[in-house]
């Protein structure tokens, strides 16, 4: 196979476990690039920085791991390292392994699933990794399942505008029943806010909640963790709801 250039990234920050579990997975594809934040990014989404400058710090850890930190987003990642670091695009943008699950409606805030989607603004056939836990152990099915699909990514390409998205549930790799090939559902936190004073008197708020899924069945990113498979969603970043353009055209707007 001949060498690849794989940029990895992730929004959980360049010093996590899961970021340098990513790298040993796609190390053997050849050429591995990391550029991540420096300090933990979750749920920023798409979010790029414009008033401040980026730095950018060298940074080498245990077993050759070597990238660069970033005082920026998770898109901010992938846009200079394309742009600026690297010398040509690289074959592949892989985001992740995000700690906690991307699915259903989160997927919009997922600074994890936004680095894949810049990749794939880019042109560049882009992944994201997420495990169903925010204190995983075990990373090994998430490598097995991300060197699998690197494989197949780069045998088979990806339709313009698409990414895939991961979900790996957090149990023993043995009782990992298989892999799905989902749509995204419709799972969201329902967020309620606890109000609190500080000692000068000043009231805050710290936003918490829990998933809730409507999906009671079907073939949703969810639900298949739930059932203990791999999901595999392919999504994209084109908005618009063509099927309602018809029916918006009828409300007579230029009458």
């Amino acid at each position: 196979m001949t060498e690849k250039m794989i940029l990895v990234t992730n929004d959980d920050g360049i010093y996590t476990d899961g970021i340098y579990w990513l790298w040993e997975a796609v190390k053997d594809f050849g050429n591995v690039l990391v550029v991540a934040p420096d300090t933990e990014k979750s749920a920023v989404g798409h979010a790029i920085t414009i008033t401040k400058p980026l730095r950018t710090k060298h940074v080498n850890r245990r077993g050759g791991f070597s990238g660069y930190a970033v005082n920026g987003t998770p898109a901010d990642c992938v846009k200079i390292a394309v742009r600026s670091i690297l010398k040509s695009p690289p074959d592949m943008v892989v985001s992740g392994i995000n700690y906690g699950a991307n699915v259903g409606i989160n997927v919009i805030y997922s600074g994890t699933v936004s680095a894949a989607t810049e990749g794939t603004f880019l042109g560049i056939p882009s992944v994201a990794v997420s495990i169903d836990s925010h204190h995983p152990e075990d990373f090994k099915p998430a490598m097995d399942i991300t060197q699998n699909t690197l494989n197949k990514v780069l045998e088979f390409g990806l339709p313009d505008g698409t990414l895939l998205n991961i979900n790996v549930p957090d149990i023993p790799g043995a009782m990992i029943k298989g892999t799905r090939i989902t749509t995204q559902g419709n799972a969201y936190f329902k967020d309620r806010f606890e109000k609190r004073e500080d000692p000068r008197g000043n009231i805050y708020y710290w936003m918490t909640g829990e998933l809730t899924d409507p999906d009671l069945s079907g073939n949703t990113d969810n639900q298949a963790l739930k059932d203990g498979f791999i999901s595999i969603t392919p999504i994209h970043y084109k908005l618009t709801n063509e099927s309602f353009m018809s029916d918006l055209q009828s409300w007579g707007f230029n009458e």
